[in-house]
């Protein structure tokens, strides 16, 4: 999966307007704290029994960051006003709104009136344009200057307010760096600095750098939830799963527990492989908020990956039912083809992952959906479609994975030489690798059906030679090793060698001691043969075998 599971708010901490009482004052900075910590329905709780522009101002904010801009805007204009501070609440009302020029009307007459002066005002502006989400930067540079300027020196706050401006920008990255390199040099206990420096090195994927950044950060205030959740993004793309899952429940603990952050959980959950975990997360955010459409993606994913092929189906025609054109993505297509392959309905799956493979440009998605069809042709035992498409794939590239499954494509088909060659071009790459050995022994088993040719014999003998190797899992080798022993004990007596043979079942009984094959071929070797001599005829020892 591509997806991100939640989208990262831009968080700093606003200055307290001028001519705030100080209770107000100190309520709306117990807010910015929580908005800060992710602590939304705290801060919301805190902000709402108030009726000063302060407080309305800091509820537009809250609701610019969880990507409600009506809500924003309506509340960053109950804050609109005459003064400074309210017209820079309007002109956040109408950058929320997209509304770039008549914003920028409202913070040159804000500035205006402060003569330029005013640091709070001018900060106030540079965060508006930092935490908007807007491409385009507008004349920002103009009142980060100005700041600057009355600042006589950088200010952490502006300097965050200054990186994140340059976050938009998509080649913006390095002067937002030197930004949060300043704020920590301006202030080395200013724990949001190192967050945003942390956020990043993450994006960067520079993960050694990230974790020092965000490690700095919470050891500044252990409290810093946002922190957790971009160490839980970076273990996750390092591979890490367990240090991302452990840091993604410290978030979801110190946000606060809402749908939204168990949402972010169950995404987690889902991206970790984690499926019956993210499905008991996934059913409680539904439950609160049914129409919710990444969740009821994720079910359907889940649904699937835990083998509920029938639930699968209907949770994703649930989805497809209630989301936009615009939000499915190439992975709903890929999963719903493979779901209806899955659920009984292979000649609709096999439609619907060809659609998908015919819409995407892109060569390693194109590559994921082939797979996705050559295994709903699997599923419909059409080997040889499912022949054709790892013939192509291969033919631009593919790799080992592919080969194997090209192989056990040729042996469900019945083309046991062609299935041989290719596990034999396995075998010369990766010599030591068990189950391409074990599988090519067996398709030349079936070849050899009296165990007369001995065409499967190198094959398990490299088998059993790889089970005793150092370190070889016993358990894993089980299996395979009754095969092995059980078709060289049929080759070796067909060869007139019945202490070998036997030798051979003897070996089946002490890995499977209730074979009865092995124990009744042990009983016609140790027969004695009576007079006049009949033929009699060893059999080949009951496997077990998992279908490929």
């Amino acid at each position: 999966m591509s997806f991100k599971p939640w989208k990262q708010p831009l968080l700093a901490a606003l200055f307290v307007a001028a001519g705030t009482t100080a209770a107000t004052a100190q309520d709306v900075q117990k807010a910015q704290r929580a908005i800060e910590l992710g602590r939304y329905n705290e801060a919301r709780a805190m902000l709402r029994p108030g009726s000063s522009p302060e407080t309305a101002f800091e509820l537009g904010r809250l609701y610019q960051m969880r990507d409600m801009p009506d809500s924003a805007a309506y509340y960053f204009n109950k804050a609109a006003g005459s003064t400074p501070f309210g017209q820079v609440a309007a002109g956040r009302a109408l950058l929320a709104k997209g509304q770039l020029g008549p914003a920028e009307a409202q913070f040159d007459a804000a500035a205006k009136a402060t003569k330029n002066k005013d640091t709070k005002v001018l900060t106030m502006i540079a965060q508006a344009y930092g935490e908007a989400d807007i491409k385009e930067a507008g004349k920002s540079q103009t009142y980060l200057t100005a700041a600057q300027t009355a600042f006589k020196k950088d200010d952490p706050a502006l300097m965050v307010a200054r990186g994140d401006i340059y976050l938009h920008s998509e080649t913006g990255g390095g002067e937002a760096m030197t930004s949060f390199d300043r704020a920590i040099a301006a202030n080395p206990s200013y724990a949001q600095a190192y967050y945003k420096k942390g956020v990043l090195d993450v994006r960067a994927r520079n993960y050694n750098a990230a974790r020092e950044a965000l490690n700095k950060a919470v050891e500044l205030d252990p409290s810093y939830a946002p922190a957790y959740r971009e160490l839980a993004d970076m273990y996750y793309y390092a591979g890490q799963y367990d240090l991302a899952l452990q840091n993604i429940k410290k978030y979801t603990d110190l946000a606060e527990r809402s749908p939204a952050t168990d949402a972010q959980y169950a995404s987690f959950l889902y991206l970790s492989k984690k499926y019956p975990e993210a499905l008991t997360e996934v059913n409680k955010v539904l439950a609160a908020d049914p129409n919710n459409l990444t969740m009821n993606r994720l079910k359907a994913y889940s649904l699937y990956e835990t083998g509920d092929f029938t639930g699968a189906l209907a949770a994703m025609d649930n989805y497809m039912k209630i989301a936009p054109a615009e939000k499915i993505i190439p992975e709903d297509y890929s999963y719903l083809g493979r779901i209806q392959a899955r659920a009984g309905k292979p000649a609709e799956g096999i439609a619907t992952i060809n659609k998908a493979i015919a819409s995407t440009t892109d060569p390693a998605k194109k590559a994921d959906l082939q797979n996705d069809l050559a295994t709903a042709y699997m599923t419909n035992k059409d080997y040889a479609k499912a022949i054709g498409v790892y013939r192509q794939k291969l033919a631009n590239g593919g790799d080992l994975t592919d080969q194997f499954r090209l192989a056990v494509a040729y042996g469900n088909n019945k083309q046991y030489a062609q299935a041989d060659s290719v596990y034999g071009i396995i075998n010369v790459a990766k010599p030591t690798y068990a189950p391409a050995v074990l599988a090519r022994a067996k398709v030349n088993a079936v070849r050899d059906a009296d165990g007369k040719q001995g065409l499967a014999k190198p094959h398990y003998e490299k088998y059993i030679e790889l089970s005793k190797a150092e370190g070889a899992d016993q358990s894993k080798f089980k299996e395979g090793l009754v095969a092995a022993y059980g078709y060289l004990g049929v080759y070796n007596y067909q060869k007139g060698d019945k202490a070998t043979a036997q030798s051979n079942f003897e070996q089946v009984l002490a890995l499977d001691p209730t074979n009865e094959g092995a124990k009744n071929n042990i009983d016609v070797l140790k027969a004695k043969p009576k007079a006049p001599a009949k033929t009699t005829t060893v059999k080949k020892t009951t496997t077990t075998t998992k279908k490929k």
